[in-house]
């Protein structure tokens, strides 16, 4: 997965990592989201019953697979890309 800045830098005060799981047998796999996390869901573009927040998902030997669509990805005024 591409390490990309986000906003908030995953203190679920932004929803800049909405990220859609692929499938259902991952999503089941993934805590429940905290209220704070469905806050911010609430918010973001495109969501979906499969949508999480990228910077919430703990990394996990179960997850090896799992594959996630980014359903819309925005700068921060500050972040500069960096060239290839």
């Amino acid at each position: 997965m591409n390490k990309k800045r986000r906003a908030c830098e995953g203190s679920l005060v932004c929803s800049t990592c909405h990220v859609i799981v692929m499938d259902m047998e991952y999503r089941n796999k993934l805590e429940d989201p905290t209220d704070e996390e469905n806050d911010m869901l609430y918010l973001a573009f495109g969501l979906t019953e499969m949508s999480c927040l990228g910077c919430q998902v703990i990394a996990k030997p179960e997850l090896d697979g799992m594959q996630l669509a980014g359903s819309r990805d925005f700068a921060v005024d500050w972040y500069v890309p960096k060239p290839h």
